[in-house]
């Protein structure tokens, strides 16, 4: 089943005088259960595309669907309430209030919603122990390293079980080892929840990790590759010969 289908997606920036097309017509459609990459160069367009599909940014032509919602034609209010219901994210940069403790940013997609305390409480124990910061709940952020506040920040992606979950170079900040715990973490979520997951990357190791990596060259899908049965070293060789193909993939966008 598919949670989310794009079709025929086109993003410009810029004027008729001076317009730039960075999305030249993509289709991509990521099935219920999914964990996929997108990858490409600097400039390929990659982050946009994530922009769009999660309704960060507007398109500029094209349609997508979530859950069989059609996204450009909910208006802001109902935007946010579909956001709010469905929608996941994991940036880069974490987005964690120095002010609440682990707990309560965790704790925050479910304020909104009228689940009882104590389901709710539940929910945070399930997750915060998958993602091993349980222990570190009551500390704020400026006590935790880097890798504790990026499994806090997946861990309140993941509370309200959302439809999809959006993820912006999660393993950006990290250091190796941050970045595969939070990897390993990331892909047993995926499987013991069946929850869909599309990251945009820059590192063909957390690329590895995923069922099905999309590579972008200027602005359009250049090809995919599906893991399978395959190992995740087997699949990194595989994902490291297409990006010597595309020229390399560099750490920006």
């Amino acid at each position: 089943m598919a949670i989310l289908e794009a079709t025929n997606i086109h993003k410009s920036y810029g004027t008729k005088l001076n317009k730039q097309e960075v999305l030249k017509g993509i289709d991509i459609r990521v099935e219920k259960g999914e964990f996929v990459s997108i990858m490409g160069a600097s400039g390929s367009g990659k982050t946009t595309l994530l922009n769009v599909l999660s309704s960060i940014d507007k398109l500029s032509n094209g349609s997508i669907k979530i859950e069989g919602s059609e996204m450009t034609r909910l208006k802001e209010k109902e935007l946010a309430q579909f956001r709010k219901k469905h929608l996941g994210f994991i940036f880069q940069e974490y987005n964690l209030l120095d002010t609440l403790t682990v707990n309560e940013n965790i704790l925050l997609p479910l304020s909104i919603t009228k689940i009882p305390r104590k389901a709710a409480d539940e929910k945070f124990k399930q997750v915060a122990t998958e993602l091993g910061i349980y222990e570190i709940k009551d500390k704020y952020p400026n006590e935790i390293s880097g890798g504790q506040k990026q499994r806090a920040s997946a861990a309140r992606a993941f509370i309200h079980e959302p439809s999809i979950i959006f993820a912006d170079e999660p393993t950006g900040a990290l250091d190796s080892k941050s970045a595969s715990d939070l990897l390993g973490k990331l892909q047993q979520l995926n499987e013991k929840l069946r929850a869909t997951i599309v990251m945009v990357t820059h590192d063909p190791v957390a690329a590895s990790y995923c069922s099905r990596v999309i590579f972008i060259k200027d602005g359009q899908i250049y090809t995919q590759l599906h893991k399978g049965d395959e190992s995740r070293q087997t699949f990194f060789k595989d994902i490291m010969k297409t990006q010597g193909v595309l020229g390399g993939v560099q750490n920006d966008h």
